[in-house]
This record gives structure tokens, C-alpha cells and sequence, in this order.
């Protein structure tokens, strides 16, 4: 039976040791069949399915199917919890090998994470998290291929930094239009432009937004959302691009 002073330090390493670093340890025991793995993806389908709200510790026992304290065994709470299924969905980002490029690699990683976003659209919330593991991978990956322009680690940051602020912004407001949509009955950005055609057409009415009642008239890709990122996101790798030409 482990001693009171042993009992006391493993309080204290839970309390202030990460979730990565305890899970990193070997175990003291042979692992069951309720693994960290397993439970991010549990909590991340519950997420998916019904919003991150819904992710509580006992939901998930009872989606586990195990005692309600068994997952803290490997979490403490709900941070960390969220760490978990952080980290599980970025790992779903398939990093490029960066074989082709700084413009290239970066422009194939933008169109991923958006991807991966969008497909777990509450992850945004849940983003003030410490740094997981599959987080840190995403810089490390950009910043190696960006090693090869020569950059000093400051510029590079700041070239990741601005490529991941517009992905992050672009999905942002796509998950937005989503909400607005659900939240006000429609299925579809069509029947979304209809329901507010009085609410624009009284503001383009006053005299105020000629360019943008000239978007409305003439814009042919108002719902290719695709066409709309990959077209900013070339926008800002191309002024990247221009400004570390020699």
C-alpha cells in the first residue's frame, strides 16, 4: 500500500504536472481497454453531434460505458479533457512533407486545417487550451520548411502566424454563417439572402453602400466558399511571397 507522503506527491504532480507529461510516464499498471485515444475520440463524436457543451465527464462515462470517476484516472477535469480532444482533432491534419516549397506547403496545410475545422466546427471554443502535442506539429512542420528561405525565427513565426490568423478567421465566419442559418430556420444561403432581402434592400436603398450593392448585382461566387478561401489564402501567401523576394 503506497505511503502517505507517496500519496500526497502524486496529488501534487496531477495538480501541477500536464496531462502530456503524466500520460507520457510508463504505466503503473497494465492499461484496460479505456485509453486516452479512446476517450478523445468518445468526447470529440459527442462534441460533433451535439456541441461542446454537451461534453461533460459523466456523458462520457456513460458513452464509455464505465464508472463515472474512470476517465479521471487519466484527466483531471474537463481542461484537461478538452486538451485531449483538442489534440485528437488536430491530429487528423495531414502534414505535408514539405518537399515542395515554403508557398506550396503552406498553401496545402491551409487547405487542411480548414478542413478539419469546419468538419469539427466547435474546436474554435475550445482553442485557449494549453499547446497539445498534435498543435505544436503544425508550426514545427511550417517553420522547418520556412528554415530553408533562410528567415530568422522571428519572421517565420510571423509568417506562420499570419497564414494560421487568416485560416482561423476564413473559419471563423463560415462556422458563423452555419449557426445563423440553423438559428434562423434556413437551409440554405439562398433562402438566408431571401429572409433578409427587406432588412439589405432597405440599407442599399439609402444611397450609402454603392459597392456594396454592386457586389450583390454582379457577384457570380457569392456561396463558392471554397473559391473564396483558396482565393484569399493565395492572396496572402502571393504578398508573402513579394515581400521575401530578394
Amino acid at each position: 500500500m503506497p505511503s502517505r507522503e507517496r500519496q500526497v506527491q502524486t496529488a501534487e504532480d496531477r495538480d501541477h504536472v500536464s496531462v502530456w507529461e503524466r500520460l507520457d510516464r510508463p504505466a503503473p499498471v497494465p492499461r484496460t481497454t479505456l485509453t486516452p485515444q479512446r476517450i478523445a475520440r468518445t468526447a470529440v463524436a459527442i462534441a460533433d453531434t451535439e456541441g461542446l457543451d454537451a461534453v461533460t465527464m459523466r456523458r462520457l462515462a456513460t458513452e464509455l460505458g464505465v464508472a463515472p470517476m474512470a476517465a479521471y484516472r487519466y484527466v483531471n477535469g474537463k481542461d484537461e479533457l478538452l486538451e485531449l480532444m483538442v489534440d485528437f482533432v488536430y491530429g487528423e491534419v495531414e502534414l505535408p512533407d514539405g518537399t515542395e516549397g515554403w508557398h506550396s506547403t503552406m498553401r496545402t496545410l491551409a487547405l487542411r486545417i480548414r478542413e478539419v475545422l469546419l468538419r469539427h466546427a466547435w474546436v474554435r471554443r475550445a482553442a485557449w487550451c494549453a499547446p497539445t502535442p498534435s498543435q505544436l506539429a503544425v508550426p514545427e512542420a511550417v517553420l522547418s520548411v520556412l528554415d530553408g528561405v533562410s528567415l530568422d525565427m522571428d519572421t517565420a513565426m510571423a509568417v506562420y502566424n499570419t497564414v494560421t490568423a487568416y485560416v482561423h478567421g476564413a473559419v471563423d465566419s463560415e462556422v458563423g454563417l452555419t449557426q445563423l442559418l440553423r438559428v434562423r430556420g434556413w437551409s440554405s444561403r439562398e433562402e438566408a439572402r431571401s429572409g433578409l432581402a427587406s432588412h439589405m434592400g432597405w440599407l442599399l436603398e439609402t444611397g450609402r453602400y454603392p459597392m456594396y450593392e454592386r457586389y450583390v448585382g454582379e457577384a457570380g461566387r457569392k456561396d463558392d466558399l471554397q473559391w473564396q478561401f483558396e482565393t484569399g489564402l493565395d492572396c496572402v501567401l502571393d504578398g508573402i511571397a513579394a515581400r521575401l523576394a530578394p
